[in-house]
């Protein structure tokens, strides 16, 4: 959901707004967020069959963090773990949810 949704929605129900739930704009992060973002999509992901998504492929990070011009290195290893982590999770829930439903399909079977 964006800002605008949000105030839009709670102009729509007569809320008023609060501050503390309106969701970030891109603007509101500091650039090396933005920048983190960009590197973090053009990595490589390293997927395996039956296993899933197991996480990005760092080969090429000093590259992307020398054309981005990234200085806070470790700042910027903290959000790339976090997208990562969330990324694996993601990924992992999906394909246990597959798994799960394959094993209800087959097990109905005779």
């Amino acid at each position: 959901m964006t800002a605008d949704r949000y105030l839009e929605m709670c102009e729509q129900l007569g809320n008023e707004p609060d501050p503390e739930k309106i969701p970030p704009d891109w603007n509101d992060f500091p650039d090396i967020v933005s920048a983190t973002f960009y590197i973090f999509n053009n990595l490589g992901d390293r997927v395996y069959p039956d296993i899933g998504y197991v996480g990005k492929d760092y080969t090429n990070l000093s590259t992307y963090f020398d054309v981005y011009g990234i200085e806070d290195k470790e700042f910027a290893l903290e959000v790339l773990t976090f997208l990562d982590n969330e990324a694996i999770k993601k990924s992992s829930e999906a394909l246990k949810r597959e798994h799960e439903k394959l094993k209800r399909k087959h097990s109905g079977r005779k």
